[in-house]
């Protein structure tokens, strides 16, 4: 059993996710993708012999090999390489909400330390590529630390109800049908004059397919239908209140989708469990689908919604946020992220305007 040690580095602000490194699986990803030492070096701006020393060294610390070829030929990973390269990838998309609240929280302390004059605004939230974006773009732009918690939508709600954040951020489909199980979930959760919505984003949810889409699964009928291996997320995320609300509009039940029952915590998860092979099919963003090379088949659009109290609006962090949501350089930054585009960000709107759950003109 392998011994993990993590560290962290201080270094200026560049974009990218915040996945916690390791030269190892650098080395890896960099052959597997690359397919010789000498390319993968250069394309690490390594030195050939210390690329290779590294395998070499890593190889006698396993008592495995990790790659096969001739020196300075063509390689490839073996399969203990691909397996140990394909469970790490695994581990850390599974944990990318925990390593990007730590992140945060790493960056938060540190900003405060340097600047005091910098806002802190708590979040929970249903996870989304575009709070991440948003989160390095507000820390860089407005002197704003977003303390992101990412949880299902149920319970990001159920946070800002305790108190336990200023935001919750939440997903719906753009109109959800009256009666529906988005209505049944978010509903109880909301009240009008005390609850307001801020415009964030449109994105799109489909399903993460393999490159090529070889099941040719163009939906979720399909996907039953040709027992495709199907990954799903948790109880109580938002997600997983849409792939159960489509399943009902098209007639499916549930048990007929192989691998209902299996879970990942995010859509970066589901999108490597499609990369490695673990799954066929996952609802999920279109963004993820990109970032792990894989394909993606458009379903449904959403809204993606900050819900807070009407109380909070006048605290100084919040008038920062709406700064930056209504500014045009976040707004062209958002339409650079894959499967999303600003729909009325940073307007401050009512529960009724956009959940049709609630019509006031009707009451006597």
């Amino acid at each position: 059993m392998q011994q993990i040690e993590l560290s962290y580095a201080i270094a200026p602000r560049r974009g990218g996710r915040g996945l916690i490194r390791n030269p190892l699986m650098e080395l890896l990803q960099a052959v597997r993708g690359h397919g010789s030492i000498s390319a993968a070096a250069r394309a690490l701006g390594l030195s050939y012999r210390h690329v290779w020393g590294e395998l070499k060294r890593w190889e006698d610390t396993f008592g495995h090999a990790l790659v096969t070829g001739e020196q300075g030929r063509s390689a490839q990973l073996s399969e203990f390489g691909d397996k140990l390269l394909w469970a790490e990838r695994q581990a850390q998309a599974r944990l990318a909400p925990q390593i990007e609240a730590l992140h945060a929280d790493l960056e938060r302390v540190f900003a405060l330390a340097f600047d005091d004059s910098t806002h802190v605004l708590s979040l929970h939230a249903s996870h989304d590529d575009a709070l991440v974006l948003l989160r390095a773009h507000a820390a860089a732009h407005a002197s704003l630390q977003m303390d992101i918690h990412f949880t299902g939508s149920v319970d990001a709600i159920a946070a800002l109800n305790q108190g336990r954040c200023v935001l919750a951020g939440f997903h719906t489909l753009e109109r959800p049908p009256v009666g529906s199980l988005a209505q049944r979930t978010y509903k109880p959760l909301l009240k009008p004059g005390l609850h307001k919505l801020i415009g964030f984003a449109r994105r799109t949810q489909g399903l993460i397919v393999a490159p090529g889409n070889p099941l040719a699964l163009r939906s979720l009928a399909d996907v039953a239908r040709r027992r495709a291996r199907y990954v799903n997320r948790p109880m109580g995320t938002g997600t997983r209140v849409l792939i159960d609300e489509l399943l009902a509009d098209a007639g499916i039940d549930p048990q007929d989708i192989e691998g209902h029952d299996r879970t990942e915590p995010s859509h970066a998860a589901v999108a490597q469990a499609v990369a490695s092979g673990q799954a066929d099919t996952g609802l999920g963003l279109a963004s993820a689908a990109r970032n792990a090379g894989l394909d993606f088949v458009p379903l449904v659009r959403e809204r993606y919604h900050l819900a807070c109290l009407k109380s909070a609006l006048d605290q100084p962090g919040m008038a920062a946020l709406l700064g930056v949501l209504r500014g045009t350089a976040w707004q062209h930054e958002l339409s650079t992220l894959t499967g999303y585009e600003s729909v009325n960000c940073g307007a401050i709107e009512s529960l009724s305007a956009l959940l049709p759950w609630w019509n006031f003109r009707n009451r006597k």
